[in-house]
């Protein structure tokens, strides 16, 4: 019998329902069923490059380089008010400020993504007890340099997973691929039990940096964004982690425009409209939506693990889902800590919360990642400590 059957078998659609477009363990008659194994997210491993520069430094930059800005006291005051301390970079702040080109740009990407990301995967390899070859799909995702073939490619060749093992690279929902990798992770765990994915997210946020784009939300930007790298490992059987039970996205129409990027021979500019510090009041909605169709109540579940693109969406969360501003903590953190990280907040975010000492066992939480789109990828899960009982397959 093969070993791997899931591995030649048609990939099929996970089963799904609900009013927002949701996935989570249904049968036919939209009944809940007992699934036997429960993909499970396990601990992140993260790592943030040794480059650091801080709130003052980014704000003195600002005002030697942009003296004459007629809205400079503007764009001083919302980096101030991000409450980023610190961010870290992959270069020094004397070559981040220059632009050799999107050419060199993106050498460094691939260059820095392969010295780097190895390490990252390693460690939460090692936190999830399993081997390269247990991996059965790799998803990669990224938006701040390109590459084709993806780095899942070089990475199945250098690590040694298997030849068979699945690639998604997923390079253009920007901060929100972290929820979406999650995601995507847990249907291909529930269409294939007992499959493991691994989720990668690199983000060299830097390497965007455009010295000739001074509109108020290009500056913003630069004293936002971090650069930084999480792995994690979504476990079809056993492991210690987020049970994942239900996904689901929404999208706010015609929002696209919100954020996006101007793509140019200089390579990618970041365009952020002023309306979207104010996006968690129509997308709230949608989350408590989503609890709800699952039988839970978004205002009182034990965690919550967002994507921190800003002060503003975890004071408006908690506004909205009428839930303590201590809820959103490891969110904030990252934020102070980091900077906007892009994807890998989101796993930055839990691995907080294992650091904490994780949930108490069937704690229900959710997790959520916003982007363009404007797009919120979310799920819930409830905490589960690893029986012992329960193996992982090793090949």
């Amino acid at each position: 019998m093969d070993e791997h059957p899931w591995r030649s078998t048609p990939r099929g659609n996970a089963p799904g329902g609900g009013p927002v477009s949701d996935r989570g363990a249904q049968g036919p008659s939209g009944r809940r069923k007992q699934a036997r194994f429960m993909a499970t997210l396990c601990r992140p491993s993260v790592s943030v490059p040794e480059h650091v520069i801080t709130m003052e430094e980014t704000l003195e930059l600002a005002r030697e380089r942009h003296a004459d800005h007629p809205q400079l006291p503007l764009a001083l005051r919302l980096i101030e008010n991000t409450g980023v301390r610190t961010r870290h970079i992959v270069q020094p702040i004397e070559e981040t400020l220059k632009h050799p080109g999107f050419e060199d740009r993106n050498k460094l990407y691939e260059a820095e993504a392969k010295a780097r990301v190895p390490a990252v995967i390693q460690r939460a390899l090692d936190d999830a007890e399993v081997l390269p070859t247990d991996i059965d799909v790799i998803i990669y995702v990224s938006c701040t340099g390109f590459m084709m073939p993806s780095l899942t490619a070089w990475l199945i060749n250098e690590m040694g997973f298997d030849s068979t093992t699945r690639q998604i690279p997923i390079a253009q929902l920007g901060c929100a691929a972290g929820g979406a990798a999650i995601n995507r992770a847990h249907d291909f765990c529930t269409a294939y039990p007992q499959a493991n994915a691994l989720i990668v997210a690199c983000e060299f946020c830097s390497l965007c940096y455009q010295p000739t784009d001074i509109g108020i939300g290009s500056l913003l930007s630069n004293g936002l964004f971090g650069d930084g790298i999480a792995a994690a490992v979504v476990r079809g059987q056993g492991g210690t982690g987020v049970a994942l039970e239900r996904n689901g996205s929404y999208l706010i129409p015609k929002t696209e425009e919100w954020i996006m990027y101007d793509v140019k021979a200089t390579g990618f500019h970041f365009l952020l409209d002023k309306r979207v510090p104010a996006t968690m009041e129509p997308l709230a909605p949608a989350l408590v939506q989503l609890a709800r169709t699952h039988g839970w109540d978004a205002t009182d579940l034990d965690f919550y693990i967002v994507h921190a693109g800003g002060p503003r969406i975890l004071d408006d969360l908690s506004k909205f889902l009428q839930v303590e501003p201590h809820a959103f903590r490891f969110s904030r953190a990252t934020l102070t800590e980091y900077g906007n990280i892009a994807s890998a907040v989101v796993l930055d975010a839990l691995r907080r919360l294992f650091d904490e000492g994780g949930a108490t066992d069937r704690a229900r939480g959710l997790l959520a990642g916003f982007g363009p789109g404007i797009t919120a990828e979310m799920s819930l899960g409830r905490w589960q400590t690893a029986d012992e009982t329960q193996g992982v397959r090793r090949t």
